[in-house]
């Protein structure tokens, strides 16, 4: 789901990134040097917000040097295909394809493929559980005790440390039998019972609540489950009804099954039974559930980017704890409710088997930065994600760099299980 994600596979987690726009594609591409691996794009200028130094004009040269950039991680990193997606008020747009779609027939990845987002998923959950806290139906203080029996330490953890990834219970993603049943029957279903009852099998739990930050994706499934509690409704339900239909996203959705809308680009990975690299776009994601199962594309995640930046669903105090973020070990890098702030960038990341994303959103010149790639596979230990976002953002915005450390990568295929990420948020799960 994302480096913080530690990927739910690296716990394949994605960092969600908030608040992006939806904005139309404008006409006025810019004519660079012809390459068959670049489709897609345009580039528009706006007009010069006077006194506004903190971003540049997306100009046809920012244009140009934003696509040497992106080539030059794409050819290093040979990940097939990426979608990339700049806006900023006043200042333009920038969005290209990248690479290809499917490597079998050479088709081109398009602007408006859908995807799976892996780790942004908890965006949405949490946005769903801090709705609850508005209705005041619940608080954030609370234990998850009052809501889930069986919770190791459950009297002491609450909801709010769950969402900020201090809470000290294991991932059910670091458990050995999981990664072993999950790449045995990769279209099988998983209930969140089930995924618990993996991250149970760990006796205790490693740290007490709020000592420090440790990605954990079995927060989010606890979360979802009090979400469902609570409304009487299933979470798919409660995110679609009162977190998408209210943002105004038509095109993401939360499957409950492998359905993937088209189009879509066909996902590769090398976490696999084996260890090679092979086609897993129609892998069952229910294993992320409320951590990272979700599906999205281009333009919805502009919008969400913006909503989730802004608080738009929520009231301005309970967007301002969302916002709170606490030290990850990460230095310029911290983590609140269900959402980071990297270098000033907030939002999320998300990475599952075939897919990464990124969303992120910086204020100031209200910028939103998307991507979507179709592989997971890192290089030299980065998640490609990171690797784009940090050229990108070298270029748009070099006094708030995007970067993330090396992910940890798990569920693995040996024999002992994989170790905890460091202390840090995330790059791209779902989960």
């Amino acid at each position: 789901m994302s480096c913080w994600n530690r990927r739910l596979r690296r716990t394949w987690v994605a960092v969600a990134t908030a608040g992006l726009l939806a904005v139309p594609v404008s006409a006025g591409a810019v004519n660079a040097a012809p390459d068959p691996s670049v489709s897609t794009g345009t580039a528009t200028t706006g007009e010069t917000t006077a006194g506004d130094t903190q971003f540049p004009q997306l100009t046809p040269e920012i244009a140009r040097k934003l696509d040497d950039a992106i080539r030059k991680v794409l050819r290093e990193t040979r990940v097939p295909g990426v979608i990339v997606g700049v806006w900023a008020p006043g200042k333009g747009e920038y969005i290209r394809t990248f690479g290809v779609s499917d490597k079998a027939t050479g088709k081109p990845m398009a602007t408006d493929f859908n995807s799976r987002i892996g780790s942004e998923t908890k965006t949405f959950t949490v946005t769903a559980l801090l709705q609850l806290v508005d209705q005041h139906k619940i608080a954030v203080d609370d234990p998850i005790a009052k809501y889930i029996d069986g919770v190791p330490n459950g009297d002491k953890i609450t909801l709010r440390q769950l969402a900020e990834m201090r809470s000290g219970l294991y991932s059910y993603t670091t458990d050995e039998s999981f990664a072993k049943d999950l790449f045995a029957d990769p279209e099988r279903s998983f209930t969140p019972q089930e995924l618990l009852a993996y991250a149970w099998k760990r006796p205790g739990v490693q740290f007490q609540p709020g000592e420090r930050f440790d990605y954990c994706n079995t927060n989010l499934i606890l979360l979802g489950l009090v979400v469902e509690k609570i409304t009487g409704r299933p979470l798919k339900d409660v995110i679609e009804q009162d977190v998408l239909k209210r943002a105004g996203l038509k095109r993401t959705v939360f499957p409950t099954d492998a359905a993937f809308p088209e189009p879509h680009a066909q996902g590769y990975s090398n976490q696999t039974e084996t260890g090679k690299v092979e086609n897993v776009t129609d892998w069952n994601p229910s294993w992320g559930w409320a951590a990272g199962a979700m599906i999205s594309n281009l333009q919805d995640l502009r919008r969400w980017a913006g909503v989730l930046a802004d608080g738009t669903l929520l009231t301005p105090a309970t967007q301002a704890q969302r916002l709170k973020t606490e030290p990850t070990g990460i230095e310029g890098a911290g983590y609140g409710m269900g959402i980071f702030n990297v270098q000033g960038w907030i939002g999320h990341n998300g990475s599952l088997p075939g897919y990464q994303s990124l969303t992120i959103h910086l204020p100031g010149p209200k910028a939103t930065l998307v991507l979507l790639s179709n592989t997971d596979i890192s290089y030299n230990g980065f998640e490609p994600s990171v690797l784009f976002g940090q050229a990108i953002t070298k270029i748009v915005s070099p006094e708030h760099v995007f970067f993330l450390p090396k992910p940890v990568s798990e569920p693995k295929r040996s024999a002992s299980p994989p170790t905890s990420p460091p202390a840090s948020p995330p790059a791209s799960p779902s989960s």
